[in-house]
């Protein structure tokens, strides 16, 4: 990882859920991001909710 590039995390299933209730969304209303993108961590699959940590906040996607 370039020390340019912001911090992607991969979500658990338990923080998954609760970021949809807190948000009162579901994945399909979440920004995407392709599983072919570089930044992703290792072990994401298709479904998977990344947490992309950058200077101006914290951004959620989903893997598609």
């Amino acid at each position: 990882m370039h020390i340019l590039q912001p911090k992607h995390i991969k979500l658990s299933e338990k923080e998954s859920e609760e970021l949809l209730k807190r948000l009162n969304i579901s994945k399909a209303q979440l920004p995407k991001i392709l599983s072919t993108d570089t930044a992703l961590p290792e072990g994401c699959n298709v479904g998977d909710i990344i947490k992309i940590e950058r200077k101006s906040g914290v951004y959620h996607r989903v893997v598609v």
